[in-house]
């Protein structure tokens, strides 16, 4: 009877921007210590990556929202 493999559960979605940066820091801290062995390795790369776009996207967003509030006439405050 062959032995049933788990299907691999994806990793969860980050709850904020801060905590994927957190994870992502902590992530390349392991990777360049050199102590993982290869497929941990090239899970955390991958893992990583996914960080990346997830903060990369996050990013944008917010630069979308700061686009839309300065086309509104948001402006600095400058004391009188």
């Amino acid at each position: 009877m062959p032995k049933a493999t788990a299907t691999p559960v994806p990793p969860a979605e980050p709850a904020s921007y801060e905590a994927a940066l957190e994870e992502l820091e902590q992530l390349v801290g392991r990777i360049e210590s050199g102590q993982l062995p290869l497929d941990q390795m090239l899970a955390g790369y991958q893992r990583g990556a996914a960080l990346l776009a997830f903060c990369r996207k996050r990013l944008d967003a917010v630069q979308d929202q700061i686009k839309v509030l300065d086309e509104g006439g948001l402006h600095a405050w400058t004391p009188e």
